[in-house]
Formats: structure tokens, sequence, C-alpha cells
């Protein structure tokens, strides 16, 4: 009778753990207090919907992008001095196969975000690098680079992380104007990726950045 108890409390821990897996410790970044966040703001209660009031992109944005060359998801790609962008998103979480094994860690070995006022996302670092933080029109939150994933390499998608797939899916694939307050680094960026070149989009997100840094190339042999 006990071994079937336990049996039964691993599946429910199991099943708990993997509805709300970022239900961490609420982490914020230097650029987090910077903005008025403190470490008070309030995790989420997860459940399994949440109000996603994005705004449409604006004309201005959605012309300036039909001039711009695309991505294989003919999505624009912009210049760096470009802020204000038409971003292909996406949604993750993770509980899904391809993130089980990290959990509820990102990229840098820290927890992934979802708060009232700070949220993670994920890209190819050589498009968007790690600690880019940009707000979505129509949302009050600061999303922050701080993962990234295989699918995204070479696109300028952005993947934003959700804390269950029923959020997740409720997201589902939407275009949004993205601005971007901040931008993240490219030297951390090299030297995390530096480490992980066994893996192809690792090789090729660093790839790509030493070819627009080169004053970079000295950080991605080491």
């Amino acid at each position: 009778m006990i071994p079937k108890l336990l049996s039964l409390s691993l599946i429910a821990f199991t099943a708990v753990l993997f509805s709300s897996c970022s239900s961490g410790p609420n982490v914020l970044s230097k650029s987090d207090i910077r903005s008025g966040a403190s470490s008070s703001s309030k995790v989420f209660s997860f459940g399994k919907s949440d109000s996603f009031p994005v705004s449409a992109p604006s004309a201005g944005v959605v012309s300036a992008a039909a001039a711009k060359p695309k991505d294989r998801h003919k999505m624009p790609v912009y210049a760096f001095s470009e802020r204000s962008r038409l971003v292909r998103t996406t949604a993750y979480t993770c509980s899904e196969d391809d993130h089980i094994v990290y959990g509820s860690k990102n990229a840098t070995g820290t927890q992934l975000r979802y708060t009232d006022r700070v949220r993670s996302a994920a890209a190819d670092w050589s498009f968007y690098p790690v600690g880019t933080v940009f707000r979505i029109t129509g949302l009050p939150y600061l999303y922050v680079i701080d993962d990234y994933g295989s699918a995204l390499t070479g696109t300028g998608t952005i993947d934003i992380y959700k804390p269950s797939k029923d959020v997740m899916n409720q997201w589902g694939r939407r275009n949004v104007e993205v601005t971007i307050v901040q931008w993240g680094s490219f030297t951390r960026s090299a030297e995390i990726l530096a480490q992980r070149t066994k893996y192809s989009h690792c090789s090729q997100m660093l790839a790509n950045i030493v070819r627009q840094r080169p004053n970079l190339s000295a950080v991605a042999k080491r």
C-alpha cells in the first residue's frame, strides 16, 4: 500500500512541476532594477490562460518592413540602429520535449522569468544578443533575451517564454511590433557560445556574431 501511495505522490508532483515549471524565485537583472522593478515583484500563479491585449503593428512599421531584406520566414531583417520592428513571435515552455532537460533554467544558467514586470524570451543571439531588453506594443512587460533555440537560428523570430503549455498554445504565433529598449552584449554572447560550439546552432550564431563584430574573433577562439 505504501509503495502505491508513494507512486501516486510522485505522479502528482511531476504533474505540478510540468504545469508550472518556472515557479521558482523571482530573479531580476541589473537592467530590471534600473527599470524600476523590485525583488518584491509578484510571481504570477500560473493558470491555464493569460491576457495578451497585443496592439496591431503601426502602419509605419508595417510599411517600412516591406522594403527590408527577408529571413526564411519572409520577415524583415533590420539594422541594429532600428529599434521599432515588425517581429514574428512564437512561444515555448520548459515542459516541452526539447527544453525539459534544462528545466526552468535559461541558456545563461539562471531562472527563466515570468513576473508582472519582467519575462524571458529566446532568440538568435546574433540578431538579438543576450541581455537585449524589449517591449511588445500593447503589453506592459519588459522582455529580456536570456535564452536561445536551434529553430530560431538564422531568423529574427523571438520565442516568448510561457509558464505552461496551455498559455504557450494561447499565444501561438503572432507578428507584433517590438521596440528595443536596450541592446544586450555581443561580447557576452560570444563568450557563452564559444564554450558550446559542438552544437551546430551555437556555432552558427557565433560565426555570425564574429562576421558582424570581427573584434570578437579572439573571444570566439577561447
